[in-house]
């Protein structure tokens, strides 16, 4: 069904977890919203993703409250395909109002009036109250550093599926966040030759004394953090559901045949260049790794919970070769090297949003996801209030904040509504009684 001049008090745009979040608790509330997204619900999940790719977080803790995974065991870690289906399954739930094939090119304040005017693909919408809900994976990030060589295939993570979409020969994978560390096991376990670029990472252990890394951030408080430690801005988390779930260990990828080398710094022709940081960066992440247990061990002295020692887990492996005599150029031909995969994260893009809602840097400016324009709204974003914004249960917790603020809102413009619609029964109640006392004159 078309969508032109369709009237609405709030449009939520992309349906995403973020959308569906939003969409729940506007039902909840009885605020009448459309939800529109460009693709179907949840594509990012099925077809911006690689061909393995699960949840980084068990089964039980990646989900909204209300619904678990059908048929999945709660310390399993869902398929991608799993949690695209999971939130259909949601949405349809409550029934969630989700037009799918609808893209949002324009978002512009009305002048004069209350509300937005939005231009989608299927014709013009009118709001009060608009929710940007597209994520943070909105456009890959490869950094201008990136050479131009005819001889090498060079993609985003984003753009990977499976070992066989790359030529024969050996790859170099930038980046080790969960994505580049992910692809490069896998690549390493197919027989290919990876050299893997290691910049500054968190590393938590998978699991410690019987309880999933996502259970102690959650009991210390880590999830709920409302503010970035100095520093960790931009560092990544270095975690893993794959084959089970497991800890991160960059000394044990190396002991299986990966060259790890340090933060990817130049290109001149065919030969690369990367930063001496490599030993400080794997030092860096092994004291997160050590913080965390530390951190475990005493809620569990504090708390006199019964849970299994695991003195094994502070147990290192002897540095490979590649960390105590780390490389410091690689000349990719001569390395056979065929295939480059630039596992460097995302930005955002809000060019079709004409309004006065983004700082220079092209980012939102917002409280909490309430944005500095009135009426719109940001969710789904990482830290919109806190550590745990962008994971899925963070989102649901964000998106009740944005509804209840839609609420208050709404009920300041009801009571402007009645406000005026009093004033103008007053003024026509004084004309006709002018009118009646003219006429008995």
């Amino acid at each position: 069904m078309p969508v032109e001049t369709l009237r609405i008090d709030t449009l939520v745009i992309g349906a995403g977890q973020a959308g569906v979040a939003m969409s729940e608790h506007l039902s909840r509330q009885g605020v009448p919203h459309l939800v529109v997204e460009r693709n179907r619900i949840a594509e990012a999940w099925r077809t911006a993703r690689w061909d393995s790719l699960v949840a980084n977080g068990p089964a039980w803790h990646d989900r909204f409250p209300g619904l678990e995974f059908e048929g999945l065991d709660p310390d399993a870690f869902a398929a991608k395909d799993q949690v695209a289906d999971y939130f259909e399954a949601y949405a349809r739930k409550f029934n969630a109002p989700i037009r799918t094939g609808v893209e949002v090119r324009k978002v512009e304040r009305n002048v004069g009036r209350p509300g937005f005017t939005i231009e989608t693909s299927e014709g013009l919408i009118e709001a009060i109250h608009v929710v940007v809900a597209t994520g943070p994976f909105q456009r890959p990030v490869i950094p201008p550093i990136a050479p131009e060589m005819a001889t090498v295939t060079q993609i985003h993570s984003a753009q990977y599926r499976n070992p066989q979409q790359l030529p024969e020969g050996a790859v170099l994978v930038v980046g080790a966040g969960s994505s580049g560390v992910q692809i490069a096991d896998e690549l390493q376990r197919a027989g290919k030759q990876v050299y893997l670029s290691v910049g500054a990472h968190d590393r938590p252990p998978r699991a410690y004394r019987n309880r999933d890394f996502c259970w102690w951030l959650g009991v210390l408080g880590e999830w709920d953090a409302e503010a970035v430690q100095p520093g960790k801005e931009h560092v990544t988390i270095a975690v893993s559901g794959a084959r089970g779930g497991h800890t991160v260990d960059f000394r044990r990828l190396a002991q299986e045949g990966i060259t790890l080398v340090g933060l990817t710094k130049s290109f001149n022709g065919s030969v690369v260049t990367f930063e001496s940081n490599l030993a400080e960066n794997i030092a860096r992440g092994d004291e997160n790794y050590l913080a965390l247990l530390d951190a475990a061990d005493a809620y569990i002295a504090r708390n006199g919970l019964d849970l299994p020692l695991e003195p094994e887990a502070r147990d290192l492996l002897p540095d490979p070769q590649c960390l105590t005599q780390p490389i410091l150029e690689l000349d990719l031909v001569a390395a056979g090297v065929t295939s480059v995969i630039w596992a460097t994260g995302y930005s955002v893009d809000y060019s079709w949003l004409k309004v006065d809602a983004l700082g220079a840097n092209g980012k939102p400016r917002h409280q909490r996801g309430v944005s500095s324009e009135p009426g719109l709204y940001f969710v789904g974003l990482p830290w919109l209030s806190r550590r745990g914004s962008a994971f899925i249960w963070g989102v649901w917790h964000d998106a009740r904040h944005i509804a209840d603020h839609i609420v208050k809102q709404r009920i300041y413009l009801a009571y402007q509504d009645a406000a005026q619609r009093q004033a103008s029964a007053l003024d026509s109640d004084s004309y006709r009684s002018q009118t009646s006392l003219t006429g008995v004159r």
